[in-house]
This record gives C-alpha cells, sequence and structure tokens, in this order.
C-alpha cells in the first residue's frame, strides 16, 4: 500500500467576501511505501478559473506569483496527471491533515465533471491525531509538530512543503495510524 500525503493551497482573500468559493492553485503530495520510506514527490500550481487573479493576500500568504498561476495547466489536466502519479490500480491511501483538503479535492472533481471515487481512501490526520495523543481538541499541523519535536521546514503555506512537514509527522507516528 502507498499512502499519499498531500496537501493543497487555494485562492484565498482577506476576510470572507460573499460568493469568493477558493478554487485549489497548487498540489503537492509525498508517497510513502508500507515501509515508511518516501519513494516519490509531486508537486504541480493550478491555474483557477473562477477568479483567474490573485488576490494580493493570497499572493503575500502563499509566495505564488501570478505569471506563475497564468502558465498553470487548469486541475482537469494536474489531476490527470496526479492520478498517473498515484496509480490508481496500486492499493493507496490519501493522507491529509484535517477535511478541508478533501472537501477541496471533491468540490473541484465536481465542478470539473471528474471521477470521485478515488477520494473514498482518506485517512484524516488530524482527527487521527487527536484520538492518538487524547487531545481534548484538535491540533493544528504547526502545534503537533512541536508537540513530537518536530520543526517545520520549507515555506509555509506552499502545498510541497506543507505535505513536507504532514509527512515527517505521519512517519514520526509510524504504526500508530488506524488504517
Amino acid at each position: 500500500m502507498n499512502f499519499i500525503v498531500f496537501d493543497l493551497e487555494a485562492t484565498c482573500w482577506a476576510g470572507r467576501p460573499p460568493g469568493m468559493e477558493p478554487e485549489i492553485i497548487e498540489i503537492g503530495a509525498y508517497k510513502i511505501d508500507d515501509f515508511g520510506t518516501v519513494t516519490d514527490k509531486f508537486v504541480s500550481l493550478v491555474r483557477p478559473v473562477a477568479h483567474p487573479v490573485l488576490s494580493l493576500y493570497c499572493k503575500r500568504l502563499t509566495g505564488i506569483r501570478q505569471p506563475d498561476i497564468n502558465r498553470a495547466p487548469h486541475f482537469a489536466t494536474v489531476v490527470e496527471h496526479f492520478w498517473h502519479w498515484l496509480d490508481l490500480d496500486e492499493d493507496y491511501r490519501l493522507c491529509a491533515w484535517g477535511k478541508k483538503d478533501m472537501e477541496f479535492l471533491l468540490r473541484e472533481c465536481r465542478a470539473n465533471r471528474l471521477d470521485e471515487d478515488w477520494l473514498d481512501a482518506y485517512l484524516d490526520l488530524k482527527i487521527q491525531y487527536r484520538r492518538i495523543r487524547r487531545l481534548p481538541k484538535a491540533a493544528g499541523l504547526l502545534q503537533a509538530m512541536k508537540r513530537e519535536g518536530l520543526e517545520h521546514q520549507g515555506v509555509k503555506h506552499r502545498a510541497l512543503d506543507d505535505a513536507f512537514n504532514t509527512a515527517q509527522l505521519f512517519l514520526k507516528l509510524w504504526g500508530m495510524w488506524e488504517f
């Protein structure tokens, strides 16, 4: 079985403007085999459709530049590359910190009329971490990393770096996750 530890970045705005639904703008993932070895990584920017111009807030938060987004492929193309990388014929489990990223993937697949069945094998690490550590409430990724003696590496709010940090926590607690 492969464990696909992933993270997404999405369009965002200061505050919560009405009618502004986030769209995925970056996918980052690490593939981990049955033995706890990182075997591959995937990263791609995604060009949003409904709101193709990133807000100043989003550019500052993620560091993603507008010219890079303008050259990025649309979600349907990126997800096809992701499926190929994922190898849907292999046994896998998608793993992310919380449910938000999975909700974004589901919404984008529906909006693009793409298959959703590949999303069924999902493990919410945030919920599991709370259970494993018997915490009264769920912890953010940075809190959990600090609790486990791990330091954040890379740039916050970049999908591949956040996926790397999530993978480090996943591997630190290898054998404690419930599949």
